[in-house]
């Protein structure tokens, strides 16, 4: 079961690599030709020819994305019938070329009663083909109705007219005759099948409403796409398609430049060069760039595999870089209008945008490493491996965007594709530094005997220093997308994307920042406010703060008379105001305060 069910996994995926094909080459095709453009709109009868032409195409381009979406029994049965009607053409072919050669002969010798040997074993093998094209024919499909004997007369009638002395104008007549019956039985047939899944096709969509309704659009779409197999049949119409234009250049580089030579006499220069064409034809239409995106993806996948192997962690969240490297690459190629590019220009913006997308995943790498640093500190693991694996990855983050920020700006000229890969860069570099010094800060905290209070402020400083630089890096990608919709190219995505940026990156941001800073201002009012323990009292207690369970070396006091550390009182008042024992209210406000005695005089 366990072979089956993968077999027929792989041949879902292969089935379904055909319609790609054809969506891809209708794509392709449509375009408006240069001739329209010039010529303008008074040429009717250039346009109607270029309405009548995209009109096919539109049809193919549905057609294929018909037989894409059709479950694998349909889509089996489907090209069954395209086999058969493959079938049916080589018969007629065969015959036709039979039948040309017999009246060839007829002429020639002006004879219709002589066999020579050559035509004896012409009709031969012709009898040979005709009958094992026809057991193809009824063996092919189940239930194919016509009987065995039926079919093979009919596609042998050009040879049985041929034995029989027909005259040649019934013999021209019968390459056609002898596909006649079978081809039109098949054809009603399909018709009758075609009725039924029109009939079947309103269940089907009352099980699309059914499930929308009760489980979501989402959950709809998911189920859909893991059904289809999308990205591994991306990732193989891309690498057939890589692999077609490969053998085809190779084979024109042979044939005009190496006549005669085999595969070792191409020249490094001739092979950069089909690789720089394979990537620009690679994404010049939209099924082919997304076949690229699902390449990237599965490559992304691998890299965040290596970092979590490298950090000996398994995150499930994690394991969806994938995911969001294809969403951003895809991104990126819609707002820069990568598929209607030159392949110059179209080769240029392909490399920036990989770049972009490189200090992306190092982003993400380090949104990785981050978590598992603060663990490993706060958790006071001692393990020297697991912590020299998160610094050495650390290290790498520092070392690998400073190196090609370095090759960059010694390459390329100052542009603002260049400044938004800098910012990325030394961005990260930031978020880096700054998770070592926390990272430092909680491994000193480890190590020391006594209550460290200040270490709260210290890593509060840390986080507000690398949040602000993040957030001006913010503002300063938001300028420069701005300065690049205005003067070197728009578009709606673009604009877009900007939107979102400014209020994901800028406007969220900012407003959470300010809420902390106005969070912590606020409890440490109310901590100041509060009477500070002497050493008599503490002597006195002689307990632990039932916060943080750590010695009381100094405290708060409440105006329930319970002691606690003034960081860790911070930290709740961060959540609520009442006491974390008694949960009676540890500050009241100059008003409450008022409304309190007024009630007590009265």
């Amino acid at each position: 079961m366990a072979l089956r069910s993968k077999v027929i996994g792989v041949l879902n995926v292969v089935f379904r690599v055909p319609p790609l094909f054809l969506m891809d080459a209708a794509l392709y095709r449509l375009v408006i030709p240069p001739e329209l453009t010039t010529a303008g709109l008074n040429d009717t009868s250039m346009l109607l020819k270029f309405f009548e032409r995209s009109a096919r195409l539109i049809i193919v381009f549905m057609v294929a994305f018909l037989l894409f979406l059709l479950e694998t029994t349909q889509l089996l049965e489907a090209y069954m019938w395209i086999i058969s009607g493959g079938i049916l053409l080589v018969s007629f072919s065969w015959n036709y070329m039979y039948v040309s050669y017999v009246l060839e002969q007829v002429e020639n010798t002006n004879s219709n009663g002589v066999f020579t040997l050559e035509s004896a074993a012409f009709i031969l093998f012709t009898v040979f083909v005709q009958i094992g094209l026809a057991y193809l024919l009824v063996h092919l499909r189940k239930n194919f109705g016509l009987p065995k004997l039926a079919v093979i007369v009919s596609l042998l009638s050009p040879v049985s007219l041929r034995v029989l002395y027909f005259p040649s104008n019934v013999l021209r007549l019968s390459p056609l005759a002898s596909v006649l019956v079978p081809g039109l039985y098949s054809m009603f047939v399909l018709s009758v099948e075609i009725l039924n899944f029109i009939k079947n096709f309103r269940q089907t969509a009352l099980w699309m409403r059914y499930t929308v309704e009760h489980f979501g659009l989402q959950a709809f779409i998911e189920s859909q796409w893991t059904r289809l197999q999308v990205p591994k049949v991306l990732r193989m119409f891309w690498l057939a398609r890589l692999c077609e234009q490969a053998v085809y250049m190779l084979a024109e580089i042979l044939q005009i430049k190496h006549q005669g030579e085999g595969l070792l006499a191409i020249t490094v220069e001739e092979i950069y060069m089909v690789l720089k064409t394979l990537l620009v034809r690679g994404c010049d239409t939209i099924v082919a760039l997304l076949g690229m995106t699902s390449i990237l993806s599965r490559i992304s996948h691998y890299a965040g595999a290596i970092v979590q192997l490298l950090l000996n962690t398994e995150d499930q969240e994690d394991q969806s870089i994938g995911t969001v490297s294809a969403v951003l690459f895809f991104i990126l190629a819609l707002q820069t209008g990568l598929v209607g590019l030159d392949p110059e220009k179209r080769l240029q913006r392909l490399y920036r945008n990989m770049c972009l997308l490189a200090t992306a995943l190092m982003h993400f790498f380090h949104n990785t490493v981050h978590p598992l640093l603060m663990s490993l500190s706060a958790s006071r693991v001692r393990s020297v491996q697991r912590h020299g694996r998160a610094l050495s990855v650390c290290a790498l983050l520092m070392i690998i965007p400073s190196c090609f920020l370095s090759y960059l700006w010694s390459k390329h000229h100052l542009s603002t594709w260049l400044l938004a890969v800098s910012a990325f860069c030394i961005e990260l570099i930031i978020k880096v530094i700054v998770s070592l010094l926390i990272y430092a800060l909680f491994i000193i905290d480890a190590n020391r005997d006594l209550f460290w209070e200040q270490l709260d402020d210290y890593v509060y400083y840390i986080r507000a220093f690398g949040s602000t630089i993040e957030f001006m890096f913010g503002i300063f990608l938001f300028c420069n997308g701005a300065w690049i919709l205005v003067f070197e190219s728009g578009g709606a995505i673009r604009a877009v994307m900007m939107c979102i940026h400014a209020y994901f990156n800028i406007w969220v941001q900012a407003k959470e920042g300010w809420k902390t800073f106005i969070k912590r201002r606020t409890a440490a009012h109310k901590i100041r406010l509060l009477p500070s323990a002497t050493r008599e009292q503490l002597a006195t207690l002689n307990d632990v703060c039932s916060i943080c369970y750590q010695e009381l070396e100094s405290a708060c006091v409440t105006m329930c008379n319970h002691y606690f550390h003034g960081v860790c009182l911070r930290k709740w008042l961060y959540v609520q105001d009442n006491c974390p024992l008694c949960h009676s209210t540890i500050y009241h406000s100059s008003t409450e305060e008022a409304q309190t005695e007024d009630a007590g005089i009265q």
